[in-house]
């Protein structure tokens, strides 16, 4: 077992990784990294960032959780290099040869350890790219590094178990919910909608030939019953065809922080489902990286151009409404509300009107952290640490630090998160710096403000 040390000022902690015992980890980690060149595209974007000088620190000033330690190591440029400069020494011609003849720089134990020390301090936000002006990506480095490591073992323990019972376990989620419980769930969710609101509601399960399959983060069915009521509401006033089906139910993908394999097993099982129901689109509840993974990666590794069309629930909440097939209540929401734009979806400006002009529709106090859209701070939660328990003092005193801060400026009474791990992440930072916030999902507020 490996346990690295995660600095925070004046304290350390540990968490915990999986690690078989090895023997020449060196190797095995130049192993992996060759195979993985071999049979990826890395190596073109390698090539190009290895030749650039990863040393200008420009990125520092974007990273939050250099921001409040000041160490020199959790400057993004800085952990970038210790990747790059392996790929530099074992992977380009040069590097073999300077090697060669002078015998110095090879991997060693105590290379590995400090990578993954550090790939893991990083939330992978990618909030470092928009400044460096040679515009390397570190949060893809973060993740390849990752990658390898996860490969030879070493990976948090949370997201091992979690993944391993999505794609192994019996229940084929990370949140480990039995199907029976799953359809209990929604029968519940129908009567607290009918009681709500006064509206039969239904939660279709494997109807065939819908044209949308839903796949919401698979906490909602327990955790954040408002948010899938909300869901449910949306697609039942518009008309929408829609189902959910019990043989794959998670939108989750853990594979996109630590793992480029599973991220791929993961997707491929979406659309097995899709197809299984003969379904046509694909629908990701209110989950950053769930819609990250799915709308970037299924075209990836599911069919390229031929691929499904993957929704986010707030693209087809909005073109609904805009259509004039739903009804919102002006007067619904009297709070002070806020929005906090999960990196995923926000960082390549792919989701960051849309739910604004949903919000801004039916909710009169609305105020704007700053910054905001493709600048706001990460949950301090990314990268899915937020999942790691034994970190959340990192997280909340380090890595959330800037958005707790961000969240009292707005002097707001809800937040508005529309992802499930920056939903927990937000409730730990509001519990831990005591603010007087809820934290809610942009659907929670449709679901109270809907009209029929």
């Amino acid at each position: 077992m490996y346990t690295p040390v995660v600095k925070v000022p004046n304290q350390q902690y540990t968490f915990y990784m999986e690690e078989p015992v090895q023997k020449d980890r060196p190797r095995r980690f130049l192993e992996i990294f060759a195979a993985i060149l071999k049979h990826s595209n890395y190596r073109f974007l390698l090539d190009i960032y290895s030749r650039i000088a990863t040393k200008c620190g420009r990125c520092s000033c974007m990273c939050q959780v250099y921001e409040e330690t000041g160490d020199p190591e959790d400057v993004p440029c800085y952990r970038s290099e210790l990747l790059l400069r392996v790929y530099r020494r074992h992977f380009t011609l040069g590097g073999m040869l300077y090697g060669k003849i002078f015998g110095n720089r090879y991997l060693a134990d105590k290379d590995i350890d400090e990578m993954a020390e550090a790939f893991y301090r990083c939330t992978a936000c990618r909030r470092c790219s928009i400044e460096c002006p040679m515009g390397i990506d570190h949060g893809l480095i973060t993740r390849l590094g990752r990658y390898i490591l996860s490969e030879m073992g070493i990976a948090p323990k949370a997201l091992v178990v979690s993944t391993r019972e999505q794609l192994e376990g019996a229940t084929r989620n990370t949140s480990a919910i039995p199907v029976k419980a799953l359809l209990d769930s929604c029968e519940f969710l129908e009567e607290e909608i009918l009681e709500a609101k006064g509206v039969p509601v239904k939660f279709p399960i494997n109807v065939e030939g819908a044209e949308y399959i839903f796949f919401p983060p698979v906490s909602d069915y327990l955790m954040e019953a408002e948010t899938l009521m909300g869901n449910a509401v949306v697609l039942h006033a518009a008309g929408i065809s829609w189902t959910i089906g019990t043989g794959y139910t998670d939108a989750i993908n853990y594979g996109l922080f630590y793992n480029d394999r599973l991220l791929a097993n993961i997707a491929r099982k979406e659309v097995e489902e899709l197809h299984r129901l003969q379904a046509k689109k694909i629908l990701i509840g209110e989950c950053g990286h769930a819609s990250r993974a799915a709308k970037y990666f299924i075209p990836t590794f599911c069919g390229g151009k031929q691929a499904p069309e993957v929704v986010n629930c707030m693209e087809l909440t909005l073109r609904l409404l805009e259509q004039g097939r739903l009804k919102l209540n002006p007067k619904a929401i009297t709070e002070t509300v806020t929005y906090h734009d999960p990196c995923n979806i926000a960082r390549t400006g792919w989701i960051i009107e849309q739910p604004r002009t949903i919000i801004k529709s039916f909710i009169k106090n609305f105020v704007e952290m700053s910054p905001n859209k493709i600048s706001n701070y990460c949950c301090g939660g990314g990268g899915g640490t937020v999942s790691v328990d034994e970190i959340r003092r990192f997280r909340t005193e380090v890595a959330g630090k800037r958005k707790a801060e961000q969240l009292r400026a707005t002097g707001a009474d809800i937040v508005i998160a529309p992802c499930a791990n920056c939903k927990k992440q937000l409730r730990e930072l509001i519990q831990d710096y005591g603010l007087e916030m809820e934290v809610k999902g942009l659907h929670d507020l449709i679901f109270t403000a809907i009209e029929f």
